[in-house]
């Protein structure tokens, strides 16, 4: 399974998403979830995913395919689409597609094959967009007061993004709550797992402003997860009812 999550701010974008795609006694596998395209001064794109690798893995090469040679692919290219509202639908259509030709081909075998994707970025003369795509090409978009968009496993990290995350919040603070929110996620659910990546997109950069990974151990997130578990545990012996 995985988590990815991204809050769309005044100043940005910040995306994180973990790395894990199954998991279990004896089998635990990797894969980046999170892909970016840019062209640096006109236009950056990032795509994070969650679901079947079949149908992400298709959607993500039938996408480079086109940006290489729109000529020789029915795809659109996503680098040449006039605004981020083209780009979810290119997205949207394509991951219908690739998810309808998978699941048919699973249906003998009583097999199903469905992936969902966050979409975020900004193009010259545009500002920064963010937006949920769904399995059957569908979208919904980040708003003001719907700021963040998470697919996967994203109930156990979306209580803190309810209570603290807000449009106008600073990028730093943006960060610090998604973090959280996968600490959280990772703590609860063994399906989601390092090393996790993070992107932030400033707004009016038009590439990716800062990336980091953190692999397991990590010394800044160690510290982090346990001064969160410190801050809550002072809190709760705090309450009184």
């Amino acid at each position: 399974m995985t988590y990815c999550v991204g809050v769309l701010l005044n100043d940005g974008i910040v995306l994180l998403s973990d790395t894990r795609t199954n998991a279990g006694f004896d089998n635990i596998a990797s894969y980046k979830k999170m892909f970016v395209f840019e062209e640096p001064g006109e236009r950056v794109i990032a795509l994070m995913t969650a679901g079947s690798l079949s149908v992400t893995q298709t959607v993500i090469a039938r996408l480079r395919d086109a940006i290489d040679d729109p000529e020789q692919t029915e795809t659109p290219s996503i680098m040449k689409a006039a605004t981020m509202l083209e780009v979810a639908q290119i997205v949207g259509d394509t991951l219908s597609q690739v998810t309808s030709e998978i699941s048919e081909k699973l249906e003998r075998m009583k097999q199903g094959a469905t992936a969902s994707m966050i979409l975020a970025g900004q193009r010259k003369g545009g500002g920064p967009r963010m937006f949920l795509i769904y399995p059957e090409g569908n979208f919904i978009e980040a708003t003001e007061d719907t700021p963040f968009l998470q697919i996967g496993e994203h109930k156990y990290g979306k209580p803190i993004l309810d209570r603290v995350v807000r449009k106008d919040m600073p990028i730093d603070d943006a960060r610090k709550a998604l973090l959280l929110s996968m600490d959280s996620t990772l703590r609860s659910n063994l399906s989601v797992g390092m090393p996790l990546d993070l992107a932030v997109i400033r707004k009016d950069d038009l590439t990716v402003s800062e990336t980091h990974r953190f692999e397991p151990g990590d010394p800044a997130f160690s510290a982090m997860s346990e001064a969160w578990s410190r801050t809550l545990r002072e809190g709760f012996t705090r309450i009184e009812i």
